[in-house]
């Protein structure tokens, strides 16, 4: 179990709490104790090091409503504007470094989704120089997930279709530093009203616990046909333990449907 924790602005009191209680309501329980990104601190550095000696990372002094006022093409389904490389040769006299970049390469990372087949995706073109390094001295999501990841021996890692537009930088990262790379499979979200990927204010589950202690088994079973799969007629009312158990045994990737949707309850 590892708690994202670096960017302290954006946490809210009590949610790494509640993240925990509402695992543990639907019977997901992890091996060990709770890892936190503020204690890799260190290794962040180290791997950031290891970066510099390539020669390949940069300050930039551009702030971020400036390389949105520059970029040419953004991408709305992506969190990443491209970068223009105002700052590859060099900060403007006097400009504040705002962040650390990478230079990308003008080729294809590529990489096969267990979920999406191939994914190949042109950095250069896509993101431009991305920061691993935020000005502040904080290490940016990049490059610590790509550390985080070695750090614990992460081999497969699942999760939503929004992050995968991000993954081929993450898989750039792991080239350039030498670590081994996860088995990656990006599913399909559930959307909230209109259709947008669903957010904190769109009544999540982690937000109601009350409202579904005694009924978890029926939210469980729920995700699982929203993910293709077909558990028995009347599982709903069994222990999560069962349900969890079922699932382990029976998940078939090849069911994933190809979109998102509404969890019918």
């Amino acid at each position: 179990m590892r708690i994202d924790d670096l960017d302290a602005p954006r946490q809210v009191p009590g949610m790494a709490d509640d993240i925990l209680e509402t695992l543990e309501l639907f019977g997901l329980y992890w091996d060990g104790g709770v890892s936190r990104q503020s204690s890799n601190r260190e290794a962040y550095q180290h791997s950031f090091n290891e970066l510099l000696t390539t020669g390949l990372v940069y300050p930039c002094g551009c702030s971020r409503r400036e390389i949105a006022q520059a970029a040419s093409a953004p991408h709305p389904d992506d969190d990443c504007v491209p970068y223009p490389g105002t700052c590859r040769g060099g900060m403007r006299a006097g400009a504040t470094v705002r962040s650390w970049r990478l230079r990308t390469p003008d080729e294809e990372v590529c990489f096969v989704d267990l979920h999406n087949g191939e994914i190949c995706q042109n950095l250069g073109e896509r993101c431009g120089d991305f920061a691993v390094r935020r000005g502040d001295g904080e290490i940016a999501y990049q490059l610590a997930v790509v550390v985080d990841d070695h750090l614990t021996g992460v081999t497969q890692v699942v999760r939503g279709e929004d992050l995968l537009p991000s993954t081929p930088r993450q898989v750039y990262i792991q080239r350039l530093l030498g670590l081994a790379r996860p088995a990656y499979c990006h599913i399909p979200l559930v959307t909230g009203p209109g259709g947008a990927k669903l957010s904190k204010r769109d009544n999540l589950v982690s937000h109601h616990l009350g409202n579904w202690r005694g009924k978890e088994g029926g939210l469980l079973v729920a995700v699982l046909r929203f993910l293709g799969q077909d558990p028995p007629h009347g599982m709903a009312g069994a222990p999560c333990d069962e349900i969890l158990g079922w699932a382990a045994i029976h998940f078939d990737i090849a069911r994933l449907p190809t979109t998102g949707g509404d969890l019918v309850l």
